[in-house]
């Protein structure tokens, strides 16, 4: 007799359940409730930033039982998230979904918040949205919103798709009565290399006050691609890396590094990661004319 739809679709996520639960791991950096990560590498660990209590001897429980001592080498509490070198290469790196998630999409978030194994929750994604500021400090650029139930101990968790494939890392570190979020692993993985690479995540500045403004008609037809708005320069600090490179009150800011400036937040995202140290490219309307200066951006 062949199986219903029902059974078949149980079976489907019990076998992703499955298949995810063999690099989520549990992360016990604090004192009183255990929390999840997500082996990226057979030696790294990606977890949630709030959830790391220590830097050094924190235990790692793998799915088979078998454990491992690992340390801090990278945190942001921006982003909420943290990479952990383990003592022992012998994670099992996460099967990354390479297709992008979609709104509506059946999927499960899972958790190993102890050691009777893994949990998981089913749910729906509910949107996808960004950027938004995280209220640490930081920016996601995009994340997920689902109606799962987040558990104790499911920050630093996945949520995968149907075949057991991460789209992403849980996290409940950001507050604001809206539950757990979920963190794209193409964001998540690029901040985890920054960390592994730095320890931290740099964030640039430029030292100025500015305020959205329409780009006037006659200008657009200068600009590079195609948009409405710019950053208005109302203020420079003294000293700051935009009076030193050459910006002045009444340029309006509509490109860093050949991309479009149309919102602050925008600049935000653009100011961080490899500019910051080096002379980056900024495209102004200065007069009514598009001018390139080349500003050294700064590290706060």
């Amino acid at each position: 007799m062949s199986k219903n739809i029902f059974s078949q679709l149980s079976d489907a996520m019990a076998n992703a359940v499955e298949q995810a639960g063999k690099y989520t791991v549990l992360v016990d950096a604090r004192r009183r409730q255990s929390a999840s990560g997500i082996a990226i590498a057979k030696d790294l660990i990606l977890t949630a930033d709030h959830v790391i209590e220590k830097e050094e001897d924190i235990n790692i429980i793998f799915g088979d039982g078998k454990e491992s001592k690992a340390r801090l080498i990278g945190r942001d509490g921006g982003a909420d998230l943290a990479v952990l070198k383990l003592d022992s290469a012998s994670a099992s790196p996460a099967d990354v979904a390479q297709t992008p998630a979609r709104v509506g999409e059946f999927v499960l978030a899972i958790g190993r918040g102890n050691k009777s194994g893994i949990e998981s929750s089913f749910g729906t994604i509910n949107a996808i949205g960004g950027p938004v500021r995280t209220g640490r400090g930081g920016m996601l650029e995009k994340y997920i919103k689902t109606d799962f139930v987040s558990y104790p101990g499911f920050s630093g968790g996945p949520l995968i798709n149907g075949e057991g494939q991460a789209y992403g890392i849980n996290t409940s570190g950001f507050g604001g009565g809206g539950g757990a979020i979920t963190i794209p692993m193409d964001i998540a993985l690029k901040v985890a290399k920054a960390l592994e690479k730095d320890g931290k995540i740099k964030r640039g500045y430029l030292g100025i006050r500015s305020q959205t403004v329409n780009i006037p008609a006659e200008a657009k037809k200068q600009m590079k691609q195609e948009q409405d708005t710019g950053l208005l320069i109302v203020g420079i600090e003294k000293d700051s890396p935009a009076e030193k490179g050459g910006l002045i009150l009444g340029d309006i800011l509509v490109g860093v590094n050949g991309l479009a400036i149309e919102h602050h937040d925008e600049l935000f995202n653009r100011l961080s990661g490899d500019v910051v140290g080096k002379s980056t490219p900024m495209d102004v309307l200065r007069g009514g004319k598009l001018q390139t200066v080349n500003v050294t951006v700064g590290e706060r």
